[in-house]
């Protein structure tokens, strides 16, 4: 009956698409399996000439039209570059790349690596596509395609811009195909790109290929988080299930058995002693979910030190995930990846731990692993022979490591500043890893109940479908030296004006003007109401919120110098005094057993009062300025926790016979004595609106007038301060990089600096180049440079207890030079309204320093540990990695013959050896 049924129009159809896209048809006759409708519709719009935008969820297999540009742009004999977001990406998809065609055809340049350039597919990071248009570079010629992978990232606050900056420089007959996880703007990005690139289909699909079920875990018992199944768990019906009752009724049970006892230790609360909820033990878990037939899974835990305690507990434990032969397997793959390793330096790595664990089937996976360890992970992961990997969220940036199932330990992460709860898009983004393409039947998420953790909370986080992409846009000092270099000063605003932070801004604000023309419709109806001559009334209605404003200030005035006198009152108070507590629980006499006087911060005298409460005051606990009332003698040590000493102050207080004097009322300045209040009251009187009958009805409709009036004006300034908000700060750029020389006075034209500057990519980007103009660094030995130039690029993960480390001398002087030098610019940045260069940190330089010298990887990171800095291997590798970018950026700027530009060489060169120097590819 089917064959019936798809007979033979439906094959007369097939046989006319597969005759209209003969490329698609070979592509696909090649693949291992049938394409779905959304991967046909974006690799058939390709092959008619357009760009392409396709949004899809993790896993869903939007990289096949991506490859599918790679396969087009062989066929035309043209380029393709692929970009992704991360080194690691790109080097996973380069090695995919070389195993489907082979080494020649395909190349990898990702900054620190560099594979066949000029190869007809080159696979690199966005950054090192943007530096290529910057410098004109003929790699570019006859590129017929660009692959931007992971594309949502350009809401990256840090990296984002890069994105837009490839999009509006790249040639117009290069077609762009972006990859973007599931985002709710689509067809607004969509818009932009049509205006910036030309003809782009949009392609969104949110059905996940592999049906995702949610789980809550409660104890060593897993719930359903949805109360009822659908077929497809995608689906809206099934997003909008009512909660598990089951689970919810358990979740209740254990909060009210535990009852705050649950959280002690939580937060600054104390709570009785009482049994406290224990989740379940990571290797419970793991072992629950092996039972069930659930492995392989990450579990997300947002520590690096989490990632790496959870291996070492699960290793200790005995569990062991991998048979006889996966071992052997696993061992080959091991020494495969690891031969260039220095054997010297294996011990320090943590390798034969690493290794061992491994071996059991369990890995950590986090940005502080050394890259040959992260790079071993994924590829043992992606075999099936490491059944259990604790991550942190950085793997979900797009790495093909894909799971049966996905854990959360908790919904709660550190950003860098804070710790935040999870959105509804991180949660998609990490869930999404579980279902594997092509394996599983279906994934699962497991959330751990926790009794923070509300199951309602974890319902929300997985329903929400609404991840609005954000750009994060904006010029910085390269950018504008380099818009001005290549198209002028005229012609950059413009292109900055095409930017889709400008397009989203610009589209924001057609919402406000509509408000804006709404609100003077309903002012002009305000006005039409009044009756009687509306602008007396105005005039009146402002008299009189003169003197509320008034008479606010003064009551304020009261209140500060009522607090700075009774602070001073309080800074008089010395042991052994009694004073009266006014009010509140501890109401009554006290005497100070320590005045708390800081000479920074209000004295806080810390008090026994007569009912034995011990604890400091501070003048909010006081109306009006302390007046001492007696003195007694105290202990010349009083040890307040002692409940004896405690008592034995008490009843000395008691039996001193001082007793508190009666309340008195607070003592405030008269407002009928402030000469601008009297006159603005008089004023009021004789106002010509005073004795209108129906003069507070009318005054409500002025009121509201002057309401809407006030909301116009901050809507009004809002429109100004967005439109053109990019070219006015563009504007402010060039502005100061005409003073310090980068642009010629006319702003227009770049200087010998300038040019220095446009070749220069990094955060501190102006920093470095003032460095160099202004010769701090020139008499620097290659060791010495490596470890200041260190402090541009090296960023400490939180604030670090005491100043940094420094090798005295030179190294210590030049930097120096170069904080004092940075101050100056943020100075300038200050007066410009620009937003700050980053402070320089010199909490690397020191182990860059002796690494650059020669030293053992071991003597270098003991030696870092002693000094009380967290430095793994991995965040050894990276930061050395790039200072090598930064020292070979200066070593191509400045030339050879430079000094510093000879020394950066030579410095870079000694970095690049043992770990540092092996191969990530």
């Amino acid at each position: 009956m089917a064959d019936r049924l798809t007979s033979p129009a439906a094959a007369y159809r097939e046989s006319r698409r597969r005759s209209a896209y003969p490329q698609l048809t070979a592509f696909q006759a090649a693949a291992a399996f049938e394409f779905d409708p959304f991967q046909r519709q974006g690799c058939e719009a390709l092959e008619d000439g357009h760009g392409v935008l396709l949004c899809a969820p993790t896993g869903a297999g939007k990289t096949v039209v991506g490859e599918f540009a790679v396969h087009l742009a062989l066929a035309e004999g043209r380029k393709c570059f692929y970009t992704t977001p991360i080194k690691a990406l790109s080097n996973q998809k380069y090695t995919e790349l070389v195993a489907r065609y082979d080494a020649d055809t395909v190349g990898l340049l990702t900054g620190d690596v560099s594979i066949n350039g000029n190869a007809q597919i080159v696979v690199m990071t966005t950054e090192v596509l943007r530096n290529m248009l910057y410098a004109g570079s003929s790699t570019i010629t006859d590129l017929g395609y660009v692959v931007m992978d992971e594309i949502h990232y350009l809401a990256d606050r840090f990296r984002g811009a890069v994105w837009e900056e490839v999009i509006l420089h790249l040639p117009e007959y290069v077609r762009v195909v972006g990859l973007s996880a599931t985002v709710s703007n689509a067809e607004e990005f969509g818009d932009w790109l049509v205006t910036v690139r030309g003809d782009t289909t949009v392609v969104v699909d949110e059905h996940r290929p592999v049906p995702l079920w949610q789980h809550m875990m409660i104890g060593n018992r897993m719930f359903d988080l949805f109360a009822e199944k659908t077929d497809d768990p995608s689906s809206d019906d099934a997003r909008h299930d009512r909660i598990n009752p089951s689970l919810l009724r358990k979740a209740q049970e254990i909060s009210r058995a535990y009852g705050p006892a649950a959280l002690r230790g939580r937060g600054r609360k104390r709570y009785p002693r009482g049994p406290r909820y224990r989740p379940p033990s990571r290797v419970d878990v793991i072992d629950r979910l092996d039972r069930n037939g659930l492995l392989p899974a990450i579990v997300f835990i947002f520590s690096r030190a989490g990632c790496d305690a959870a291996v070492d507990q699960c290793c200790r434990a005995g569990l062991r995930l991998n048979g006889p032969d996966e071992v052997e397997q696993a061992r080959t793959i091991i020494d495969e990846r690891t031969r260039d390793l220095p054997e010297g330096d294996l011990g320090v790595l943590g390798y034969w731990e690493w290794r061992d664990a491994l071996e059991r089937g369990i890995a950590a996976h986090h940005a502080g692993l050394l890259p040959a360890f992260k790079e071993t992970v994924e590829e043992l992961f992606v075999r099936g022979l490491v059944k259990v990997v604790f991550a942190t969220e950085t793997l979900a940036l797009g790495i093909n490591m894909p799971a049966r199932t996905v854990v959360l330990e908790r919904l709660v992460k550190y950003n860098g500043e804070a710790h935040v709860d999870l959105t509804p898009g991180e949660y998609t983004q990490l869930t999404g890893r579980a279902g594997r393409r092509g394996i599983d039947v279906e994934g699962h998420a497991v959330v751990l109940w926790q009794p923070d953790i509300d199951p309602k909370q974890v319902a929300g986080l997985a329903s929400t479908r609404t991840y609005p992409l954000r750009s994060s846009f904006r010029p910085g000092y390269n950018m504008a030296v380099n818009l001005v270099a290549q198209v002028g000063a005229a012609e950059a605003r413009e292109l900055l004006e095409q930017s889709f932070a400008q397009f989203q801004a610009d589209r924001s604000v057609v919402g406000l003007s509509r408000k804006i023309e709404r609100n003077k419709e309903a002012l002009e109806g305000y006005a039409e109401a009044v009756d009687a001559d509306f602008d007396e009334l105005r005039e009146y209605a402002a008299l009189r919120k003169r003197i509320s404003d008034q008479e606010k200030l003064l009551a304020k005035q009261n209140t500060a110098s009522r607090k700075q006198e009774t602070a001073r009152s309080l800074e008089k108070l010395r042991k052994g005094d009694v004073i009266a507590v006014p009010s509140g629980r501890r109401a009554g006499i006290a005497v100070v057993v320590d005045p708390g006087l800081d000479p920074v911060a209000e004295p806080r005298p810390i008090v026994v009062t007569e009912d034995r409460w011990s604890g400091p005051l501070s003048a909010s606990d006081f109306p009006a300025p302390v007046d001492k009332l007696g003195h007694i003698r105290l202990p010349k040590r009083v040890e307040l926790r002692s409940p004896k000493t405690r008592r034995d102050i008490a009843s000395h207080l008691r039996d001193s016979g001082i007793v508190a004097p009666g309340r008195r009322r607070k003592q405030r300045k008269d407002a009928n004595s402030d000469p601008e209040l009297v006159s603005l009251r008089k004023a009021l009187r004789s106002h010509p609106a005073h004795g209108l009958p129906e003069r507070e009805a009318n005054l409500r409709w002025v009121e509201r007038h002057e309401r809407l009036v006030a909301e116009n004006r901050k809507l009004e300034e809002k429109v100004a301060a967005t439109t053109h908000s990019l070219v006015r700060a563009f504007d402010r750029i060039r502005a100061l990089l005409t003073e310090r020389g980068y642009l010629a006075e006319d702003g227009n034209t770049v200087t010998a600096d300038g040019a220095r500057l446009a070749r220069i990519y990094s955060e501190s980007d102006l920093l470095a180049a003032e460095c160099v103009r202004h010769e701090l660094w020139r008499d620097l030995q290659p060791a010495e440079l490596a470890a200041v130039v260190s402090t541009l690029v090296f960023e400490a993960r939180r604030d670090s207890a005491g100043e940094p480390r420094l090798p005295a001398g030179a190294v210590s002087d030049a930097w120096q030079r170069t904080a004092a030098l940075w101050a100056e610019l943020v100075d300038d940045e200050r007066r410009h309204r620009l937003g700050r260069t980053r402070e320089p940190d010199a909490g690397f330089a020191w182990p860059v320093y002796r690494w650059a010298r020669g030293e053992s990887l071991e003597k270098v990171l003991t030696t870092a540990e002693q000094n009380g800095q967290e430095l793994s291997a991995g965040d050894f590798v990276r930061w050395c990695r790039q200072v090598i970018d930064m020292l070979e950026q200066l070593r191509d700027v400045l030339g050879k013959a430079d000094p510093v530009g000879a020394a950066a060489g030579t410095a870079a060169r000694s970095l690049r050896r043992g770990v540092v120097a092996a191969g990530s590819v």
